[in-house]
């Protein structure tokens, strides 16, 4: 839970205190940690749970809920206070700031003006971090320009490249909720699918979480798509996105596999990842896919500026359309290049074994554990390029582009 600012709320009204839990739901940032809808309870539900910040909502009572800051941050002086309030009188507003809350927030209460306070509570309480760090995790959505070209193996393999560097945490999704494989590729026999959690989001915590997801050996988690067809109906956007938000929040890195279909399930997790990998190979269906795709996506600015174009299975043969009319025809430039290794790929898929323990030294293996370090931001031992777009011992082809 690194990721997460764990929060505590106090507010006796009811309706108040349940639209706090709404927004609180719909923040990546933030986890529930506890909730007390009387002031005399808080400073020992705080002292009990040790959360990063505790919120007083302080319209039912001011000048008690004034007296509660002090009280807190006496007997849990590492606890940052936010408060708010419908009133904007000065005088309230000193006397919160002066009984040592962070933040005063005016009600009713908006989503960007909470996610900004905390963010800023955040960087106050982690002022010596390095400010190059990056917060939060790190999701990658990958998405096939059509079927059969490598989007389930490029996300599954991904996933362990990425999971081979003890500092990260990394979670697979399949979303492909229909006919997704990633459970073969990792031959793992799951007890719980994406369905199970969808369907129970709302009464699972973060260890909960965990324990439902299946473990490969190589550190990846895996979340499976459901087991059943008829399942596919209990996983809507709004679930999915509670879901996503969740593993977020407990996880350095997510992968998420999309499906084909474009569905609304996979435009939420495409809209949600900071990286759209977009999977295609050199010949003309695949090409003419990525263009119909990019020309949707750039009806998203966002979308279409955080989508990048892999070429897999480059150097296939020599039928392949070269690598400079692929540019000229999508009208930008590959991000990567994945060599062709059919052999290695059917042995990997076949025995359910990944190919960082099938074949680590396989060019295919190496290449896709430097798309991870692009990805990730850091500089290739084997490359001084600045940019990921391409690697030197991929020159093998040069002559075809």
């Amino acid at each position: 839970m690194a990721n997460v600012l764990r929060i505590a709320i106090v507010d006796p009204n009811d309706a108040t205190r349940e639209n706090l839990k709404s927004v609180l739901l719909g923040l990546d940032t933030v986890w529930l940690e506890a909730e007390c809808s009387r002031y005399a309870f808080f400073v020992d539900v705080v002292e009990q749970t040790k959360p990063d910040i505790g919120f007083i909502a302080m319209d039912s009572d001011p000048p008690r809920a004034v007296k509660l800051i002090q009280e807190t941050l006496a007997k849990s002086p590492n606890c940052s206070i936010l408060v708010s309030s419908s009133s904007t009188d000065g005088r309230l507003i000193l006397e919160s700031m002066r009984a040592g809350a962070k933040e005063f927030l005016t009600e009713p209460l908006r989503t960007e003006d909470l996610s900004a306070a905390l963010q800023r509570v955040k960087r106050q309480s982690s002022g010596n971090a390095s400010p190059t760090a990056k917060d939060g995790c790190q999701v990658f959505a990958v998405a096939g320009a059509t079927g059969g070209v490598g989007s389930s193996s490029v996300a599954v393999n991904l996933a362990c490249a990425l999971a081979a560097d003890p500092a990260n945490s990394v979670v697979l999704v399949d979303l492909d909720v229909a006919l997704g494989d990633d459970d073969v590729f990792l031959d793992t026999i799951p007890e719980y699918t994406l369905a199970d959690i969808a369907q129970n989001v709302e009464r699972l915590d973060l260890t909960l979480l965990r324990k439902s997801l299946t473990v490969h050996s190589t550190g990846v988690h895996l979340l499976p798509r459901p087991m059943q067809l008829d399942e596919i109906k209990q996983i809507t956007p709004d679930k999915l996105q509670r879901v996503l938000g969740l593993l977020k929040t407990s996880f350095t890195h997510m992968v998420i596999d999309t499906s084909k279909s474009f569905s609304e399930l996979d435009m939420l997790a495409l809209r949600t990842a900071d990286d759209v990998l977009m999977l295609t190979q050199l010949d003309l269906p695949c090409l003419r896919n990525v263009v119909r795709l990019l020309m949707t996506f750039d009806e998203d600015e966002a979308l279409r500026s955080k989508t990048k174009v892999i070429v897999n299975r480059y150097g296939q043969d020599s039928g392949q359309i070269s690598l400079k009319k692929a540019r000229d025809t999508i009208g930008r430039d590959v991000y990567w290049q994945i060599p062709n290794d059919y052999r290695v790929m059917v042995e990997v898929r076949n025995n359910g074994v990944p190919l960082l323990q099938h074949a680590p030294k396989a060019a295919i293996t190496q290449s896709i554990g430097q798309l991870a370090d692009s990805l990730c931001g850091k500089k290739s031992d084997d490359d001084g390029a600045s940019d990921g777009k391409s690697r030197r011992w991929l020159n093998l082809w040069s002559s075809r582009s």
